[in-house]
This record gives structure tokens, C-alpha cells and sequence, in this order.
């Protein structure tokens, strides 16, 4: 029973390590960038394993790490913003082209661009993301996931949710 444990722990600490890869990478950050603007308090390598879940995060360090990312705790931990799941999308398909023709939606389009290189997803017209991918856009842009939404079909570039 204890493996069962390990695993689960293993699992949520690359969970935790994607969303502060995407989050690291909304902020135009590269390893070395955290390092040399936290003044040495993050150093690259342990950022970078931290990222892969190789290293575990106490939750007093996540949380100076939030901060320094500027970005709520909940969100590198992957909580939700209310506790009613039953309007939720479990999939949002995002309209590439639209976004590509709104200048407010620039840091949402070049973070899906980012999804785009990293699956080898080359179709250009839309886009489908996942819940991690929503929860970084919504810390990119200051946010709840219903805003987020909101924001998304108001520049008409929410082309569905399921």
C-alpha cells in the first residue's frame, strides 16, 4: 500500500511541475531567467526539477514560488475557482485565427502557439485545450475559468465547449 502512496505523490508533483512549466513559460522565462531575476533563490536546476516532479516542492517554498510567478497558489496546485463543477468544460476548442486578429488576446494566442509546438499540432484553424492549459489562461489573464470563458466568446474565439 505504501507504492500506492508513492505513486499518487509521484503523479501530483509532475502535475504541479507542468502547470509551473506553463506558467514559467507564459512569463517568457527560461530556467536561467528564473534564476538570475530571483537573485539566485531558484536556481535553474531546481526549477527544472521541480518542472519534471523529480524534486518535491513544501508547500511554504510553492508558495514563494507563487508569489514570484505572481500567481494565486490554487493555480500550480490545480484547484478550481468554486467548487461547482457541473458548468464546467471538461474540453475548450479555441479559434487560432480569431485570436490571431485580437491585439488584447496576444498573450493567450501566443501561449497557444506554445501548445501547439509542444504537441506538433500543426492544423493553424483551432485548437483543442486542456484543463491545465484553461487554468494557465486563466492566470495569464488575472482570471477566474467562468471570466476566462466569458472573455473567450466575447473575442469570438471560443468555438465550443464540452
Amino acid at each position: 500500500m505504501a507504492g500506492d502512496d508513492d505513486d499518487g505523490l509521484s503523479s501530483f508533483s509532475v502535475e504541479v511541475g507542468q502547470r509551473l512549466r506553463a506558467v514559467r513559460r507564459l512569463r517568457k522565462l527560461s530556467l536561467d531567467d528564473v534564476e538570475r531575476e530571483s537573485g539566485g533563490q531558484w536556481s535553474a536546476s531546481a526549477i527544472g526539477a521541480y518542472e519534471r516532479g523529480f524534486r518535491n516542492l513544501s508547500l511554504p517554498r510553492l508558495r514563494e514560488l507563487a508569489e514570484f510567478y505572481d500567481v494565486p497558489m490554487g493555480v500550480l496546485l490545480g484547484e478550481t475557482d468554486d467548487d461547482d463543477d457541473s458548468d464546467r468544460p471538461s474540453k475548450v476548442i479555441l479559434d487560432l485565427v480569431a485570436l490571431s486578429g485580437i491585439p488584447d488576446a496576444e498573450a493567450v494566442h501566443r501561449y497557444a502557439r506554445s501548445i501547439i509546438l509542444e504537441r506538433g499540432d500543426f492544423n493553424g484553424r483551432v485548437l483543442s485545450i486542456r484543463r491545465d492549459d484553461l487554468r494557465a489562461i486563466c492566470s495569464l489573464l488575472h482570471s477566474t475559468e467562468t471570466q476566462t470563458l466569458q472573455q473567450l466568446r466575447d473575442w469570438d474565439a471560443l468555438v465550443e465547449t464540452i
